[in-house]
């Protein structure tokens, strides 16, 4: 079909060929003109044209006929019209309160919000919070655009992508979404490979977030690509390094950067956790040149060399394998004796498990690997990243489970983060990292977070859950930490099973303080800020280590600058279908 589309330029409307046939057109409205009430989170499906959006649901109707009645009533006591109440904090308060109501009280917030800014500040994330992200990722300037579909998923319709690459289904989430945003100040942006570059890095984590320090994560390559389409396992660390988003020696060079501009320590940074005998001298090759503040692993990666035929694959790997695994575990702990002063975080095992639909093998993640390498290595830290969540981010399974009535030691069982949290309860140097499982669920599944915290909560206690954001594949990292400030799980599933209150002490604790333990990390320290010149700083050698040559200077903090200077406030506005019949 074809519809008119401005030409800012020619100042006048061209056709615009999209994806919705007449038919489908008809039964829709453009979002910046038939959204007739513009709240500050959308309360209806907006389509960008490739696809067909969804009516409106009728908790959606809900929502938005709250936020109506909340806004007018609190704008007139203000004396200022209902479109400025909405641009400001009271609407986002508004929003809050009335999906409250209608959802569950899933997020803390009280009515005096919505008239008086510095209460809504107040109850935000506190200025003196210390934030340890346990998990970020940057990739190398010469990789694609490897993190472009994560970035969809959270970004929504905007991103460029025809579906929701997560969403296959298309299933609809809490909220009546089949591609619901996580992150709002994505959308409309462009969907590229410096999103997760080391320039657009720093500004997300460092200047537009509360990050104090965040750990540098990287990934062990599992194939390598031999072309044509045709690709293998590799043979040996060597071969794998050049399927890397980050080499090891990048991630310790970005760490090195940032701690010497800023003047203090605001970054740490993953060794690369290939295992097996045959990988047992890269490992200790890491430790000499790079200096890994601790251990990045993927069991469902083939990153195990059992043997020293130079011939034969890697392979997966589990943590309990006395045969493979353990030898670097010794190695590991071996030196940890020696650098502990220096590294009081280099015994930190971190290792993804989850994120994989498919048969509960510990070489895809599943948990039941854990309780005996736990007990075999008592001077280790085993942290599971996703808190094994099985379900690849998007979680609709998760939310069917819940529903569904099947439970495990008196909570619903959600694969296979249930199963974790009651398997290393009793071992006391197991943690739970929560990044993408937070993320894909607080927006669009809360009922889901909700469970999820509270059974990490209730069988492994507030001091072994650690904040990882996954960023920058989801943008700043900021919003997580806003919603996990102001999350709580709803009273009646508190009472049903006997979960524990999300208390500001508790979050201050996920939020940093037992990472900070956990890397020795003295937080009562001056952390020096990243100096918003950092892109100038950036010497020739470090962008020929990142890759980066010829890259662009980033202009955001300038405009955002001038932006808050003219007092432009926000509009609200969605651009895109809604859908208006059925």
């Amino acid at each position: 079909m074809s519809t008119n589309n401005w030409n800012e330029e020619g100042q006048v409307w061209l056709e615009d060929h999209g994806l919705l046939d007449d038919d489908q057109v008809a039964r829709c409205a453009r979002a910046d003109q038939g959204e007739s009430f513009r709240s500050p989170v959308p309360t209806r499906m907006v389509s960008n044209g490739e696809y067909m959006p969804a009516p409106q649901t009728e908790n959606q109707k809900k929502v938005e006929a709250r936020i109506q009645d909340l806004s007018e009533t609190a704008s007139k006591k203000l004396g200022i019209d209902r479109r400025r109440f909405l641009a400001g904090t009271g609407g986002i308060a508004a929003t809050f309160l009335a999906m409250n109501e209608v959802f569950g009280r899933f997020f803390s917030v009280s009515p005096i919000e919505m008239f008086e800014p510095e209460a809504y500040a107040q109850s935000g994330a506190p200025r003196d919070l210390f934030v340890f992200d346990d998990q970020l990722h940057m990739v190398r300037g010469s990789a694609p655009n490897p993190g472009g579909m994560l970035r969809a998923v959270a970004q929504g319709s905007t991103s460029g992508a025809a579906t929701n690459p997560m969403n296959p289904r298309g299933l609809r989430d809490e909220r009546g979404d089949v591609w619901g945003v996580w992150n709002p100040a994505l959308v409309g942006l462009p969907n590229v490979a410096a999103n997760a570059q080391i320039v657009q890095f720093i500004k997300d984590v460092y200047l537009d977030s509360q990050i104090t320090i965040g750990l540098l994560s990287n990934v062990t390559a599992s194939v390598v690509n031999l072309g044509a389409g045709q690709n293998r396992p590799p043979r040996n660390y060597k071969e794998a390094m050049t399927g890397e988003l980050l080499t090891a020696a990048q991630t310790a060079a970005a760490r090195n950067f940032v701690n010497e501009i800023s003047g203090s320590t605001r970054m740490l940074a993953h060794g690369l956790l290939y295992v097996g005998k045959g990988n047992l001298a890269y490992i200790q090759e890491q430790i000499e040149q790079n200096k890994p503040d601790s251990w990045k692993g993927y069991n469902i990666s083939n990153a195990a060399k059992v043997d020293n035929d130079p011939n034969s694959l890697m392979r997966q790997w589990r943590h309990d394998d006395e045969a493979v695994a353990y030898p670097t575990f010794e190695l590991i702990e071996k030196n940890y004796q020696k650098l502990k002063a220096a590294k009081p975080g280099f015994n930190n095992i971190c290792v993804h498990k989850g994120l994989a639909p498919g048969p509960p093998d510990p070489e895809r993640g599943h948990p039941r690997d854990l309780p005996k390498a736990a007990k075999d290595w008592p001077n280790l830290n085993f942290i599971t990243y996703h808190a094994c969540i099985q379900p690849a981010f998007y979680m609709y399974d998760a939310l069917q489970e819940v529903k569904s009535g099947k439970m495990r030691q008196g909570v619903p069982d959600i694969s296979w983060t249930t199963e974790y949290a009651t398997l290393v309860a009793p071992h006391k140097n197991t943690y739970a990292e929560i990044g993408t499982t937070w993320a894909s669920s607080i927006v669009t599944f809360p009922t889901v977070a909700a469970h999820i915290m509270g059974q990490l909560m209730k069988f492994m206690g507030p001091d072994r859950i650690v904040f990882g954001s996954d960023a920058v594949w989801y943008g700043s990292p900021q919003w997580q930490i806003d919603a996990m400030w102001r999350f709580q799980i709803p009273e009646d599933l508190r009472k049903k099973y006997g979960y524990p209150e999300m208390t500001p002490d508790a979050r201050r604790k996920i939020l940093g303080l037992n990472s900070a333990k956990l890397y020795g990390i003295n937080t009562t320290q001056n952390f020096k800020p990243v100096p918003k010149d950092y892109e100038k700083r950036m010497s020739k050698e470090l962008k020929t280590i990142m890759e980066l040559p010829g890259y662009t200077a980033d202009n955001m903090s300038k405009f955002r600058k001038r932006y808050v200077e003219i007092g432009v406030e926000r509009d609200n506005v969605r651009y895109g279908w809604i859908r208006t019949a059925l």
